[in-house]
């Protein structure tokens, strides 16, 4: 007795290869296939291409945060101090911030004044925000003295102030420009609160790569703030960089154990919560949405069989009565089905790792030819639109695509299979 051939031989792969190229003439539905091909190819693309727009905003924001902002803030708890006044300034803040520095996993502590004023240059007004910190705590915030968008000299900032690039672009400030700056809760008098009035010279531009940051931001010397807002002696908080701001919570559980008592820890995570929720929910809605488009691709795959199904009624009789088993049959309208499947998927993720390598030449082609403006920072918070490409993503794309791929082509090549010769003949 022969022995059976193995699944998937040569001659059922041969026999869906001419199925699959046959034209119309003949039977065949090449027109079918090539829309099945291009739609699975345009819808891996777009899959991938999300993702990793997806992924890439992401890291963009949480590096804009962690790269200009404190990962872990400490504040102190309200007390009552030798005025009768509630507060919750820190007297001690050197020893607490060494206190923190020597914590596991804490690579800086750095004490911090802040404190909400008005701007004036060149009869314009902005509002920013004041952060007194000292050069060289400055000098280890990698979005703003190490960023290559700056200018200016970051060796003078003790002489003088750090202004973000948006309030520069505002009120038309250069390096060695003088900035005034007014803060409305000064110095009481008989007539009522007098603002505070003082002008430092712009040592320094920078641009964190967020716009947010960049309009409303300014860096002030710890004991230039110190003198201007009247915190002689005092701190608003303490600024703590850690080694992985990815497990800050870590971190931030051992100095809650160790020095909580009189104040409470803060990370980044926490401040952003909300937008790191809302990113991470359309994120997940984005990935369902685009699923469903390869689906829908994917059931191109599905009419294409059919009509080839039908087409080769004859052929499928024949070929039962010359002795090919329904497992044979089913295999060989499989292939057909699984083949462009495989095809489409393959391109759609070529594409979509060409279009996530060279978006940026890519964005400002569109931006070119839509005559600019498609991206406003003011909305989305950052300068371009990122991409990050991740192995996980690129798997994720072609797992869901594959599989939809064989599951939808198994029920047309099991009807194939099953039908029965004489009537396919009859039929045929």
């Amino acid at each position: 007795m022969p022995k059976a051939p193995p699944p998937f031989s040569r001659y059922e792969r041969m026999i869906a290869w001419r199925y699959l190229r046959a034209t119309r003439a003949e039977g065949g539905i090449s027109v079918m296939t090539w829309i099945s091909l291009i739609g699975i190819t345009l819808a891996v693309f777009a899959l991938i291409a999300t993702l990793a727009v997806r992924a890439g905003f992401r890291a963009e924001f949480v590096d804009t945060i962690v790269g200009a902002n404190a990962h872990i803030t400490y504040y102190n708890n309200t007390y009552v101090d030798d005025q009768g006044r509630v507060t919750r300034l820190i007297s001690d803040f050197d020893a607490k911030a060494q206190a923190i520095g020597a914590q596991p996993g804490v690579i800086r502590a750095a004490p911090l004044v802040k404190g909400q004023v008005m701007l004036s240059q060149n009869s314009r007004a902005a509002a920013a925000q004041v952060y007194g910190m000292r050069a060289q705590d400055l000098a280890d915030l990698p979005r703003i003295v190490q960023s290559d968008e700056g200018w200016g000299d970051p060796a003078r900032y003790g002489d003088g102030i750090a202004v973000g690039s948006g309030i520069a672009r505002n009120l038309g400030l250069q390096p060695g420009n003088t900035l005034k700056i007014i803060a409305p809760d000064g110095v009481k008098t008989p007539f009522g609160t007098k603002p505070r009035v003082a002008s430092y010279e712009v040592a320094f531009i920078f641009s964190a790569g967020r716009y947010d940051i960049d309009n409303t931001r300014i860096y002030m010397p710890f004991e230039m703030a110190q003198a201007y807002f009247n915190r002689d002696g005092t701190a608003d908080e303490i600024e703590i960089m850690v080694q992985d701001p990815e497990t800050v919570e870590a971190v931030a559980k051992t100095l809650r154990t160790e020095l909580g008592e009189q104040g409470f820890f803060m990370t980044w995570q926490e401040a952003s919560g909300n937008f790191l929720r809302a990113l991470e929910v359309e994120d997940n809605v984005m990935f369902v949405i685009l699923s469903v488009l390869v689906l829908i691709a994917a059931m191109n795959i599905v009419s294409g069989l059919i009509m080839l199904v039908k087409n080769k009624q004859a052929d499928i009789g024949i070929l039962r009565t010359l002795g090919l088993s329904e497992g044979a049959v089913l295999r060989v309208f499989f292939l057909c089905g699984v083949s462009t499947g495989v095809v489409g998927t393959f391109a759609g993720v070529i594409l979509g790792c060409v279009f996530a390598i060279y978006i940026d030449p890519i964005f400002a082609m569109v931006d070119a030819l839509s005559g600019g403006g498609v991206w406003d920072a003011s909305v989305r918070g950052i300068y371009h639109l990122p991409a990050k490409l991740q192995l996980g993503d690129v798997l994720t794309a072609m797992g869901l695509s594959l599989g939809l791929a064989c599951v939808v082509t198994y029920f047309p090549a099991r009807r194939a299979a099953r039908l029965n010769p004489v009537e396919a003949l009859r039929h045929g």
